[in-house]
């Protein structure tokens, strides 16, 4: 058998294997998990919310309840930010429930106020700033690449 044929198997033989992997760990994960309507519905509870240090954040449904993506609503302060503008692999999807928003992609910046969405495509640069007198409240989508 030629170098080149015996690579290619080897190569699918590889993926075939780590998706095979991939379907079990996930069937795996998937079946230990157990759902309830009691687990199910999540009330918002500030006391169970975590303190950052421009306001908090409330998870809704984390990466380790959830089977691919997370909720999370996040309160930050007047003047101030979560982080700096980043990127990272996962597509994020960002609705303003109070405040006034400044949002920030690849360069660009708009203000937005309640009942506006902004979706920040993977690996593109993007921020959110409370530009507004009074506290922004916001939810998080976010894929979790398990």
């Amino acid at each position: 058998m030629k170098t080149a044929s015996v690579i290619k198997i080897a190569i699918i033989t590889l993926i075939t294997q780590s998706i095979q992997a991939q379907e079990i760990k996930k069937e795996t994960a998937q079946g230990d998990q157990k759902y309830t309507i009691e687990n199910c519905v999540n009330h918002f509870d500030l006391n169970k919310a975590t303190k950052t240090k421009v306001g908090y954040q409330y998870w809704f449904g984390d990466k380790n309840f959830t089977q691919e993506s997370t909720l999370k609503m996040s309160i930050v302060e007047p003047g101030k930010s979560t982080h700096a503008p980043h990127h990272h692999p996962e597509e994020e999807f960002f609705y303003i429930l109070e405040g006034t928003a400044q949002f920030f992609l690849d360069g660009k910046t708009v203000t937005a106020g309640p009942n506006t969405s902004f979706y920040c495509p993977p690996n593109a640069e993007h921020g959110i700033s409370n530009v507004g007198k009074t506290d922004l409240k916001y939810l998080v989508i976010k894929k979790d690449l398990k």
